[in-house]
């Protein structure tokens, strides 16, 4: 290689070495350095940029199996800063700006992030500048300053209610099908599971081992879980089981009372009547809600904190028709089928009043003696004006 910065450049004579002429090269690598004739750096940037590149992708790999900052720090120091340095007093002096922002762009291409903070004291007897011309100089000089965002995933693992709720036809569990309106009920069951089906299909394609029969099964075994680990104040199982929005249903008002449920029997066996596929906030985000016909005999007593009888009896078993709503996140490959909520019929009977313990003010009694025996007045409350 010949470096000649003369105006009017000649044609050399070539160079013998025991009678071999040495070969004229443009430019030559020298300890890991490529230099130019006229000693330009631009193939050296080139070279540098891409041998650190190559070594970016190992960086961003070890990024996203999301290990600590100082191993990241540690493998980035080691392999691409490794790089960028080498030989950096001879070349970098001599870049052009165009150059120095290549180098400085592959520096920050993935930033390590850590809760670090480091004091920089305030320059003294140094007019303060702008954000924007801070900005403007640094572009200026070539450093590109990458916009920072607050990212933080979100999962979603449940929807929030129920996606076109099923129907149930009034006197279910009543009407034969061998009776005219058991008939009429029994065709638009029919003409209902076209939608099921588009449904059904979307849901094989996430969860190949869906089947109607045995997962209506599953979901009354899913159901019965629940509720007794209900009983049992068992939080961890009972979040298993229920999804987000069914569990303050489940557990509101049940602090302070003692639950007794008794599962019998099932006096039909549980079946699917019903299913939808939607998706939320972005399209193929599906999740899967099937509704289960339960006809079973139960048995339910809730006691207050005072011990006392408030609704249901433990020794009288009662029939109960429920529809139950399971619900999966299908594109989750961790997801399970979970308890997400019923489908009360508009027809269906009232529940029982519920019979309430409440404290009288009265006197305090001594160990052995008998409020009757006081005969105690219960004073009026005193009228209060709630406004002026």
């Amino acid at each position: 290689m010949v470096v000649d910065f003369r105006r009017a450049r000649r044609d050399h004579s070539p160079l013998a070495i025991n009678g071999s002429s040495v070969e004229i090269v443009k430019n030559i690598k020298f300890l890991g350095v490529h230099i130019a004739e006229n000693l330009t750096w631009t193939l050296n940037t080139s070279s540098i940029t891409k041998r650190a590149q190559q070594r970016l992708y190992f960086l961003r790999k070890l990024r996203e199996a999301h290990l600590p900052s100082p191993i990241l720090t540690t493998f980035s120091r080691g392999t691409v800063e490794s790089i960028l340095s080498s030989c950096i007093i001879t070349w970098f002096g001599n870049c052009t700006a165009f150059e120095r922002k290549t180098l400085q762009r592959i520096h920050v291409v993935v930033p390590i992030r850590t809760k670090k903070r480091f004091f920089i004291p305030p320059p003294v007897n140094v007019k303060s500048k702008t954000q924007a011309e801070q900005m403007a100089k640094a572009r200026a000089s070539g450093v590109v300053i990458p916009q920072e965002y607050m990212e933080r995933a979100i999962n979603i693992s449940c929807t929030a209610g129920i996606f076109d709720p099923y129907i149930p036809p009034e006197g279910d569990a009543r009407l034969s099908s061998l009776s005219k309106e058991g008939l009429m009920q029994r065709t638009k069951q029919i003409q209902q599971t076209a939608a099921s089906q588009l449904a059904i299909r979307k849901i094989k394609e996430h969860d190949s081992e869906f089947s109607t029969k045995e997962f209506a099964v599953r979901a009354q075994e899913i159901f019965i879980e629940a509720h007794m680990a209900l009983t049992q104040f068992n939080k961890e199982k009972l979040h298993s089981l229920v999804t987000e929005r069914c569990y303050p249903e489940m557990v509101r008002g049940n602090r302070y009372k003692t639950l007794h449920w008794r599962f019998i029997e099932s006096l039909e066996p549980p079946r699917f009547v019903h299913a939808r596929c939607p998706d939320m906030i972005s399209k193929g985000n599906l999740y899967g809600q099937v509704t289960i016909r339960m006809h079973s005999r139960q048995t339910l007593a809730i006691y207050d904190r005072f011990g006392r009888l408030m609704l249901g009896d433990e020794e009288e078993p009662r029939d109960v028709l429920e529809y139950l709503v399971m619900e999966r996140h299908l594109v989750n490959p961790y997801g399970c089928w979970r308890l997400h909520g019923k489908i009360v019929p508009a027809w269906a009977p009232s529940k029982g009043p519920v019979i309430k313990t409440v404290m009288l003010p009265g006197p305090l009694l001594k160990p052995g003696e008998e409020f009757e025996s006081l005969n105690y007045e219960v004073p009026k409350p005193k009228p209060v004006q709630w406004y002026k």
